[in-house]
């Protein structure tokens, strides 16, 4: 059996943004894990428009080609982990906006959270996330990364991160792969 794809989901579009770094430092770690091919999905460089889609996405019948798109890039995917900021006690709008671009794409598979952001270490957004997750029907992962204080650990544009912080990026990354194994021989 072939690796599972994991896709680290980049969900801050903001210029200036501490997700992108956030992000490289997660790669960097699933990658070196070995237990996954791992793919970025940078939601700036997706670039979705504000939901213009005509009908229900759990129809997945898409109108327009960046849907289409975004439907094969999140096809792909065997689990998920999204990098998620907190904006004014909440999920960002870009996240949010992807999600809802899609249905069956999501479901039943597995998803965690880095999340970030001031002293609540985005864990508002990530918990928000986690209701809108469970009605797509995705597998959510106890385990997951909240960061507090990101921008005083982002220097010169990369991440600096800690062994605690590494520990729980790879107790989470353990379950993601084992969460993942239990899907993929269900769905056998």
């Amino acid at each position: 059996m072939t690796a599972p794809v994991l896709q680290v989901i980049i969900g801050s579009t903001r210029p200036g943004r501490v997700g992108l770094p956030v992000g490289e430092w997660f790669l960097a770690l699933a990658r070196a894990t070995g237990r996954f091919e791992v793919e970025r999905v940078d939601l700036a460089e997706v670039n979705l428009p504000l939901l213009d889609e005509p009908r229900p996405p759990r129809l997945g019948q898409y109108e327009h080609d960046h849907t289409r798109r975004w439907s094969e890039t999140v096809s792909r995917g065997d689990a998920f982990v999204f990098v998620v900021p907190e904006y004014n006690h909440g999920m960002n709008a870009a996240t949010k906006n992807a999600i809802d671009y899609l249905s069956r794409e999501w479901r039943r598979k597995p998803v965690s959270f880095v999340s970030y952001g001031g002293v609540a270490a985005g864990t508002r957004s990530a918990q928000q996330f986690k209701q809108v997750a469970a009605s797509l029907g995705m597998v959510i992962a106890v385990a997951s990364v909240p960061i507090p204080n990101v921008r005083e650990r982002v220097v010169d544009g990369v991440f600096r991160s800690d062994e605690a912080l590494d520990a729980l990026a790879e107790r989470m990354l353990d379950e993601l792969a084992e969460l993942t194994e239990l899907v993929r021989t269900r769905a056998q």
